[in-house]
């Protein structure tokens, strides 16, 4: 009987594209560490392109790929001043990508290694991390 439950349950979610979709969902974050930008695409099909700003010299942002440790929607920097990082997304050790306000500098290296956004940016990342799932996200760091 139980398996008979969990075969209707299952035919559902494949009916209704579901399971297809959840499977298939898959969330990119691609940063361009040359040319300063992210590319944030779903299922393949971008769906934004935002100027960045990565780790200004001495400093580092690291390459290669990995998925969402933790988010949080406020957090303060306690190796740098306490600074803010609205919607900031960890994603290697202290490396997030986040929100900033000195909006001026996106486009160019400015941060300590992070990878810094404009707020409402950052946010809408978040947002859409959230809604697909951490597991489902990806981000990378190339160039």
């Amino acid at each position: 009987m139980k398996r008979f439950f969990f075969a209707l349950a299952l035919a559902g979610l494949f009916l209704s594209g579901g399971a297809t979709e959840g499977f298939a969902a898959r969330l990119v974050a691609k940063v361009s560490l040359s040319k300063q930008t992210m590319t944030v695409m779903h299922g393949g099909r971008v769906l934004h392109r935002w100027r960045v700003s990565t780790a200004r010299r001495g400093y580092v942002t690291p390459r290669g790929q990995w998925r969402p440790t933790r988010m949080h929607k406020m957090w303060h920097s306690r190796k740098y001043d306490m600074s803010p990082m609205p919607y900031s997304i960890f994603y290697y050790g202290g490396y997030a990508i986040h929100g900033t306000n000195a909006v001026s500098k996106l486009g160019r290296p400015a941060s300590h290694g992070c990878v810094r956004l404009h707020t409402a940016n950052a946010k809408r990342l978040y947002s859409l991390v959230r809604k697909v799932g951490p597991r489902n996200t990806r981000i990378v760091v190339t160039d």
